[in-house]
């Protein structure tokens, strides 16, 4: 591809007729390159996003994306605490498929450097919860994915019995997953409106004096369906400092019926990418990503503990190795991915926390917390519930310690903070 800013910016004249276009720049976040994109700047002060796709795959994202922006009614925005960007237009540039959008403003940060403290954990949690709150009818209407508790289910016992068939999967792993998927205390939960696969890097930041980095935007609309709450999750495993607190918040903001399962799903949908990448390798008949999801498999099964049941507490050399691997794992279709409005799509890092250290905040019996989840299988346990109560009210009398770490967690924040237009993109 490696179109010119230039070119694509003249392209947004096409989608949206009547545009003045005034400067180009390149627009760029770090990711693969999946996409050639650029900002326009327009005449009367707009900032707009234009993204190219060639390849059938991106392409299919680029009009999920532009279905899902147009699903987002002034009425669903007016819901949501933070802006999502407007849908502009599509077009054509040569064989590949255009998509303009609003250009939204912000910081971005990844999932590893988000800590702990109120500020940026906070207000990611009560971001994603503003999101499961939406009306079904938002997706429904719009005719987007819609899956229920058992579809869901379905599909990831679909998922495995296909990584297996290849022969490939270390056993232990085969037998974690399709005991989770067989049990039934896992998947009693009420399906909600998603982004399909939330990641650190949807979530756009302005800094609050008072309160430190909020969110003020969020961005990778394309996956928007109506599943399991748990995918919006799943990418707290690879934030060990942030964890306990963006799943307090988002427990404490959320409206729905307590899911004590919710982070339990959200570890098996993070672990379940290298399966998707094996099941990806083996359909297009390529050994070297089969290879490759094999090895990473491999690292993830050493890296657990003596239970085929274990919940990596601690990451070892193969797990590690695993992980540093990732980049090379493929996003998943429309449904499930996250490319977000950027022109780079964010691929998944480090799927796994580095410790279970984090003790969750709050009621015992609400949302699991993924950073302490049963030390021996994949399921809730009492006496994990009971621990992080008693961890809880043990802290209570720190309240001076606590405020001092909160203020310096949002200095840590701040410094973590990068910009989306980073300076080689203005």
């Amino acid at each position: 591809m490696a179109r010119s800013a230039f070119t694509l910016a003249a392209a947004v004249t096409a989608a949206l007729p009547g545009a003045e276009v005034t400067g180009a720049r390149p627009l760029t976040a770090g990711g693969d390159g999946r996409f050639d994109s650029a900002v326009a700047s327009l005449a009367d002060g707009r900032e707009l996003a234009i993204r190219v796709a060639d390849a059938d795959d991106t392409a299919r994202e680029l009009a999920a994306e532009a279905l899902a922006l147009r699903a987002l009614t002034t009425g669903a925005r007016a819901i949501l605490p933070f802006r999502a960007p407007e849908y502009v237009g599509e077009t054509r540039l040569g064989e590949g498929r255009a998509l303009v959008t609003e250009l939204l403003d912000g910081f971005l940060v990844e999932a590893a450097d988000v800590p702990a403290g109120r500020g940026a954990a906070v207000s990611m949690g009560q971001a994603i919860a503003a999101i499961h709150a939406l009306p079904a009818s938002v997706v429904r209407t719009a005719g987007l994915p819609a899956r229920s508790a058992d579809e869901v289910r379905t599909e990831i016992r679909q998922l495995v019995d296909r990584a297996a068939a290849t022969g490939r999967v270390p056993a232990r792993l085969t037998v974690r997953w399709r005991e989770a998927a067989d049990d039934d205390e896992l998947w009693r939960f009420e399906s909600a409106v998603t982004l399909g696969g939330a990641q650190a890097t949807s979530f756009l930041f302005t800094d609050d004096p008072t309160d430190g980095p909020q969110v003020t935007g969020v961005v990778g609309w394309h996956g928007l369906a109506l599943g399991d709450p748990a995918v919006d999750l799943a990418w707290l495993s690879s934030a060990p400092n942030a964890a306990a607190d963006v799943q307090a918040a988002y427990t404490a903001a959320s409206g729905r019926a307590p899911d004590a399962a919710i982070g339990v799903r959200a570890r098996l949908t993070a672990e379940l990418e290298f399966a998707r990448w094996l099941v990806h390798g083996d359909a297009l008949r390529r050994p070297d990503i089969v290879d490759d999801a094999a090895a990473l498999l491999d690292s993830l099964a050493e890296g657990l503990r003596d239970d085929d049941l274990a919940v990596i507490a601690e990451r070892g050399d193969g797990v590690d190795s695993a992980l540093a691997a990732l980049d090379r794992v493929p996003e998943r279709q429309p449904s499930d991915v996250d490319t977000s409005m950027q022109t780079d799509a964010y691929n998944p890092e480090d799927l796994w926390l580095e410790t279970a250290e984090a003790e969750a905040v709050g009621d015992p019996h609400a949302t699991a917390d993924l950073t302490d989840l049963a030390q021996s299988d994949l399921l809730p346990r009492e006496d994990n519930r009971e621990q992080r109560g008693s961890s809880a009210s043990d802290h209570e009398d720190d309240v001076p310690e606590q405020e001092s770490s909160e203020d310096e967690a949002q200095r840590a924040a701040r410094a973590a903070l990068q910009r989306w237009t980073s300076s080689s993109s203005e």
